[in-house]
């Protein structure tokens, strides 16, 4: 029997071997070159970045030209927090500005001497922390007691009854609490009726506080459960089936799978809130000075309402205000490490 070439005894050939590379394909893959500005750790040159993005840039773009109009260019004006500022020498309240005084830091001088500015501050502080421990934790668990309800029809009619007062303004709100807490409210006359003494909460001054957390709570819980939906939203089942199969409870599950899971945007909002600690409301308390006085209801914002607008101070103010928002950095900035120091992102990364 005569054997063929390259085929063995039993008749079969053997498997073909792999060809080397031709060189039209060498020659392709020595064409392929790597960006210059390309580092080792494989980022994306900013020239490609930009080519790549330049239809969300464009989307953003007048959002940005309007942050920088509303948000920045103004915050040219606090130079006038270290003048006497006097927007009657000029015709022109930016003109003004060159023509006013230097006066270096005596308005905030003149704060530190203040006592109805610390009276603002401490006021502001208390809404604060109370706000804090009454009304942070009330979305949470509004979010877990929606997230357990079985019925979709439920759950969305749960959702709309809770997210509707936060489309109402802060006159209606003040107006509803007026017409149920108030002198003349639907409790102090039902208890009248029945022979006992009537109340106005709306104009006790020791409850103010109390008060204002729960108009907040009221009007915007139920908005701030968003965000704790969206987190339990992308929650795999198959976490609960695994914790289910290992004898956990309802409350175990919901310790171990559903709170950890929500913990980084917890701690992204706790961020935000103690950064917006000194702003704990303008319109609401401007609503209710005269009803329980400025003794209970003067905080920063409405303190610097009254110094600039109403007084026409308005380097005193910018003074003021300007401490504020430093103030507000360092808390962010503060609560942002000590994020980082639980394992958690914050508001950004390390």
């Amino acid at each position: 029997m005569s054997l063929t070439a390259g085929s063995r005894p039993d008749g079969t050939r053997p498997p073909a071997a792999v060809e080397e590379p031709t060189a039209a394909v060498g020659a392709a893959v020595a064409k392929v070159r790597v960006p210059r500005n390309a580092s080792k750790a494989g980022k994306v040159p900013f020239r490609v970045r930009l080519r790549r993005d330049r239809a969300l840039i464009l989307m953003t773009l007048p959002v940005i030209l309007l942050l920088l109009l509303f948000n920045y260019v103004p915050l040219l004006g606090n130079i006038v927090a270290f003048q006497e500022y006097d927007p009657y020498v000029s015709s022109n309240g930016v003109t003004a500005i060159f023509h006013s005084p230097w006066v270096g830091v005596e308005q905030f001088s003149r704060m530190i001497d203040d006592p109805l500015f610390w009276d603002a501050a401490k006021n502001t502080i208390v809404l604060f922390v109370l706000q804090l421990v009454l009304f942070f934790p009330i979305p949470i668990a509004l979010a877990l007691l929606i997230n357990s309800v079985i019925r979709p029809r439920v759950r969305a009619v749960a959702q709309a009854i809770m997210y509707l007062p936060h489309f109402f303004s802060w006159v209606l709100v003040v107006t509803v609490f007026q017409q149920i807490f108030g002198g003349a409210g639907i409790i102090a006359q039902t208890l009248e009726d029945h022979g006992w003494s009537g109340f106005d909460l709306m104009t006790n001054a020791d409850l103010f506080k109390y008060l204002v957390t729960a108009q907040a709570v009221w009007k915007d819980a139920g908005w701030g459960i968003i965000v704790f939906l969206a987190a339990l939203a992308a929650v795999s089942t198959d976490l609960y089936e695994a914790a289910a199969m290992d004898g956990a409870g309802r409350w175990r599950r919901m310790w171990h799978v559903t709170l950890p899971a929500l913990r980084p945007v917890i701690a992204l909002l706790l961020v935000l809130r103690v950064g917006d600690a000194l702003s704990v409301g303008f319109e609401q308390f401007l609503l209710q000075r005269d009803a329980v006085g400025a003794g209970a209801s003067e905080v920063l914002d409405t303190y610097v309402w009254n110094m600039g607008i109403q007084n026409g101070d308005f380097s005193y103010a910018a003074a003021v205000g300007l401490v504020k928002g430093v103030i507000g950095i360092c808390l962010v900035l503060g609560a942002n490490k000590f994020a980082h120091l639980l394992g958690e992102q914050g508001v950004y990364q390390k």
